[in-house]
């Protein structure tokens, strides 16, 4: 036998440690998590059956929610909302910490559902929670084929989405009474659809004035995405060159680090009178505008850098010329001696004998 085979204790360390090999090949050494040796040598025997079962009868070994909670986390950790993440599964801890990925059933979720809702939670809270638990679950599926199944789990209804944008003439307002750092801050997100961090973070190494384009290698999805600049943008961009030499937006000169969303911007939403709107909000605007102007919802994916068009489709309602020729077929005809030409051409046509 190996030295140091089975449970063996570590000077550097607190615990147990377990040298193995397990029957179905595989070597581990790792901590046993624990400093009495009985225990130590019950959790060694479990990953022995475990491994025994998984080779011989293909059951899965059981996984725990914490197990699975340490690895999500790993994978979402380069997110730019990690420490909402961070926060959901803490948590979530309250009614799934001590449940193995079997366990969570239907019974399970709906605790979920009526404890928020009792502590006077809305929806679109409730529905955070439940779209955590629903990812961690599919991934544990389908890419680590930790369980075979996972319960079904539908988000509430009644969740009211966020619609807030600003008018051209609004915005123009908003803009005049920022001072100059925050107004190139709002036009730039109002010409780019860039979110705040994207914006404070952009370098000039990533910009092409040429070209017209930048390159965000800091987005919230963690993909770094290609932004075209319009005149708009571009002009902005003109007008901050030689403040920094490294960052594009800066705040006398230097990088800016705080939140946007201070004292200057609650004053300058006042000043133009302004209620109930995000600095985010802008990025809406921005959206509805080019959904108003006929920029598809493709191409809109495309120019937020969205993953899919879930998010994407919310703005299909500020479009309506495809609707255009539809509207016109119940309006009042305005000369007589003038053939409606619409309704002409939506008649149906006659087949004669």
């Amino acid at each position: 036998m190996a030295r140091n085979e089975g449970v063996y204790k570590r000077p550097d360390s607190g615990h147990l440690w377990i040298n193995a090999t397990l029957p179905n090949g595989k070597r581990i050494r790792q901590s046993s998590g624990t400093a009495d040796r009985a225990d130590a040598e019950a959790y060694l025997a479990k990953l022995k059956l475990d491994a025994y079962r998984e080779t011989h009868f293909g059951i899965k070994p059981e996984r725990t929610w914490q197990e699975a909670v340490i690895r999500y986390l790993e994978l979402k950790r380069t997110l730019k909302s990690f420490s909402d993440v961070q926060r959901i599964c803490r948590h979530l801890d309250r009614y799934l910490g001590d449940a193995s990925l079997r366990q969570i059933n239907g019974d399970l979720i709906w605790s979920i559902v009526q404890g928020e809702l009792k502590k006077g939670n809305k929806p679109a809270t409730v529905n955070r929670y439940l779209a955590t638990v629903r990812s961690l679950l599919r991934m544990a599926r389908d890419e680590w084929q930790w369980i075979d199944t996972m319960p079904k789990i539908r988000l509430l209804t009644g969740e009211v989405e966020r619609d807030r944008w600003l008018t051209r003439e609004e915005a123009e307002r908003l803009i005049s009474h920022c001072p100059g750092h925050l107004a190139a801050l709002v036009r730039f997100a109002l010409a780019t659809g860039c979110r705040a961090s994207e914006i404070t973070g952009l370098e000039w190494n990533r910009v092409d004035l040429q070209r017209k384009t930048a390159w965000l290698n800091k987005t919230k999805n963690g993909t770094p995405r290609g932004v075209p600049l319009n005149e708009d943008a571009i002009e902005v961009l003109e007008e901050q060159q030689g403040k920094n030499l490294k960052y594009c937006f800066t705040f006398r000169g230097a990088p800016i680090q705080r939140a946007i969303t201070n004292t200057a911007w609650y004053s300058a939403l006042e000043a133009a009178g302004i209620e109930d709107f995000r600095f985010h909000d802008l990025r809406h605007t921005w959206a509805s505008w080019h959904r108003q102007a006929g920029t598809s919802c493709d191409e809109l994916k495309d120019l937020g850098g969205w993953k899919s068009r879930v998010m994407v489709d919310r703005y299909a309602k500020y479009a309506t010329e495809h609707l255009a020729v539809a509207a016109s077929r119940v309006q009042r005809v305005r000369d007589e001696n003038v053939v409606d030409l619409v309704t002409f051409l939506s008649r149906p046509k006659v087949q004669r004998a």
